[in-house]
C-alpha cells in the first residue's frame, strides 16, 4: 500500500513540483492551499503518513497550522518548509512537534530524503514534548538535536563534551537522511580568536563555551544552505559577523 503525504502550501508551482517529486517515489500525495484546507483535507489524521508544510502562508502561518494539526494528531510527521527560516523559527517548529525544516528553494532530493527520513522514525516518537519548567536565560542557549533539510545532528556525547583536546576544536555527529551518522569536525581559527578580542575587549579562548555555540551554529547554518555534509566532515570558523560579535560582547552576561 502506497505511503500517503499531504502537501499544504499556498504556491501552485510548490505543490506541483512537490506533487510530481513524490509521485515518482511512489507516494500517494493530496494538496491543500493553505492552513484552513489543509486541516479540512487532514481530517483527524489517519489517512496520511506525513504533511510537508508551508511556513508563510496567508491568513493562518505554518506554525499556528502545525499547533492545531498536532492538536489533532499528537503523532503526525509534519515537515516544515520555507524559504524565510531562521535557527530560533527552526527550534519554535521542533518545540510544536515537527520533525525536520527543509528550505527552499529545495531540490527534489531533498525533498525525498526529508520523507525518507521522517517515515523512517516510529510515529509513537513524534510526540511534541512536554513543556520543561523555564530555567535561566541564555543569551543564544545551544541547539541540540536538530534537525535541517533531512539531517539530523548533536554535539558528540554532549554539549561540553564535545570539544576535542586541542581547544580549537569541536565535534558532532550528524545523521544523514538514509540513518547513516558521521562525526563533523568544527575548527576554530586561532586568528579569529584574536579579532573577537580586539573587536569586543572580551576574552574567549578556545575552551570557552561560546566557540561551542558558535559551532553548531556554523555546522547548522552550513547543513540548512547546502543540503549535505562538508567536504571531509570539516568547517573552520574563520570569521564573524555583526550579530557574531554582539553575542560574543554579551555571552555570559546572564549565566553567571
Amino acid at each position: 500500500m502506497k505511503r500517503r503525504i499531504l502537501v499544504i502550501d499556498d504556491e501552485d508551482h510548490i505543490r506541483r513540483v512537490m506533487r510530481m517529486t513524490l509521485e515518482a517515489a511512489g507516494y500517494e500525495v493530496g494538496e491543500a492551499a493553505d492552513g484552513p484546507r489543509g486541516l479540512e483535507a487532514f481530517g483527524d489524521g489517519s489517512a496520511w503518513d506525513a504533511v510537508l508544510l508551508d511556513q508563510r502562508m496567508p491568513g493562518m502561518d505554518g506554525l499556528e497550522t502545525l499547533r492545531r494539526l498536532k492538536q489533532r494528531q499528537s503523532d503526525t510527521r509534519v515537515i516544515m518548509i520555507t524559504a524565510y527560516a531562521s535557527i530560533e523559527l527552526a527550534v519554535d517548529a521542533m518545540k510544536l512537534g515537527a520533525m525536520d525544516f527543509v528550505r527552499k528553494p529545495m531540490t527534489p532530493e531533498i525533498v525525498r530524503n526529508a520523507v525518507t527520513a521522517a517515515l523512517a522514525r516510529p510515529a509513537t516518537a513524534l510526540v511534541a514534548p512536554t513543556p520543561l519548567e523555564k530555567g535561566p536565560e541564555r543569551a543564544h542557549p545551544p541547539i541540540a538535536r536538530l534537525t535541517l533539510n533531512g539531517f539530523r545532528l548533536w554535539p558528540a556525547s554532549g554539549l561540553e563534551d564535545a570539544q576535542l583536546p586541542d581547544p580549537s576544536g569541536r565535534r558532532f555527529i550528524v545523521r544523514h537522511p538514509d540513518g547513516m551518522e558521521q562525526e563533523v569536525v568544527v575548527e576554530i581559527d586561532p586568528g579569529v580568536i584574536g579579532f573577537v578580542q580586539r573587536t569586543t575587549g572580551r576574552d574567549l579562548p578556545g575552551d570557552h563555551s561560546f566557540w561551542s555555540w558558535e559551532a553548531e551554529h556554523l555546522l547548522n547554518d552550513y547543513l540548512w544552505t547546502e543540503g549535505k555534509v562538508p567536504p571531509g566532515g570539516r568547517l573552520t570558523i574563520a570569521t564573524l559577523g555583526r550579530d557574531d560579535l554582539q553575542v560574543a560582547t554579551r555571552w555570559g552576561e546572564d549565566q553567571a
